[in-house]
């Protein structure tokens, strides 16, 4: 297959890449490279050094593309914020474009959205069908993607495809900016720093390992279905039970610094993964511990 991977010389777009390259795809890499890096891109995948907030139609011809993976984003929910309109420019108005630019050569899109950003607080694991509840701009930009990949393939006959990711995590994601919190972690491990814990560590999260939300990528081209399905575990994980797996991976007896819990910070977000089981095969396979040790033998020098 022919296929282009929006913000694929980013953290988990270079391993979507990968993915493609090992099944025998041509790929094309579109990244403005403002958070992706050049050494992130395989040597056989090609790099287009674009912006997804122009248009993709000439590239989408060029190609001959069949498929898009639609990874690039602004991902910082405070960048969010604080420019809420930048953020629509970038997760707006990026994935209109990609969507004209399939519609032109008849590609279906593989869309990254969000789960913990989109549904708000889980009281017990989320499925698809539950109410969405964005909390901040960036939520609701990811949410409109939605809705205009619904429409597109409504209008195309295109079954276009969304991913609700939970919080992803592995190698190649960078501890600093806008970083989650087991690369942040590891990384302040790594140095010698302590490591902040807001509030009193309760709060849990849906982590799971990058080359599986690969996996599940490469699954939903491979079995073209359309709607939205959730990418996580469905096991709820503390911060405090993260940063003790963290710790011992690094080997360090460091206890954590605890700061004031953060204003709307969620409590609780884990997804429901039975429907991409029932529907594109997919299950995680990387638990927890083999995640985080994987992470910390590729940050360490």
């Amino acid at each position: 297959m022919r296929t282009i991977v929006t913000g694929g010389a980013g953290f988990i777009g270079s391993h979507v890449v990968e993915a493609l390259l090992a099944r025998g795809d041509e790929v094309h890499v579109v990244d403005d490279l403002s958070k992706g890096r050049r050494e992130n891109v395989p040597t056989a995948a090609t790099l287009h050094v674009l912006d997804v907030r122009e248009p993709l139609d000439a590239l989408a011809q060029e190609t001959g593309a069949e498929a898009f993976v639609h990874l690039a984003a602004q991902a910082d929910v405070r960048v969010s914020v604080a420019r809420p309109a930048f953020d629509a420019e970038v997760n707006v108005i990026g994935t209109v474009n990609v969507l004209e630019a399939a519609r032109l050569v008849g590609a279906r899109v593989v869309f990254a959205s969000t789960g913990g950003a989109i549904y708000g607080e889980c009281v017990r694991p989320a499925r698809e069908d539950d109410p969405c509840l964005p909390l901040s701009p960036y939520g609701a930009a990811k949410l409109a993607g939605e809705g205009y990949l619904g429409a597109f393939a409504r209008l195309v006959g295109t079954p276009h495809l969304a991913l609700r990711f939970g919080n992803v995590y592995g190698p190649r994601q960078d501890p600093h900016g806008e970083a989650g919190v087991v690369a942040i972690f590891l990384g302040r491990l790594l140095e010698g720093e302590p490591c902040r814990i807001f509030g009193d560590g309760s709060q849990s999260r849906d982590y799971v390992y990058v080359c599986d939300v690969a996996r599940a990528t490469v699954a939903a081209l491979d079995r073209p279905t359309g709607g939205v399905l959730n990418i996580g575990t469905g096991v709820a994980t503390s911060v405090l039970k993260l940063y003790e797996a963290c710790r011992l991976v690094a080997g360090s007896d460091a206890e954590p610094v605890h700061e004031a819990e953060r204003p709307g910070e969620l409590g609780r977000s884990v997804l429901d993964g039975r429907l991409a089981a029932e529907t594109i095969g997919f299950e995680p396979q990387t638990s927890l511990d083999a995640g985080v040790a994987a992470t910390w033998e590729w940050l360490r020098p």
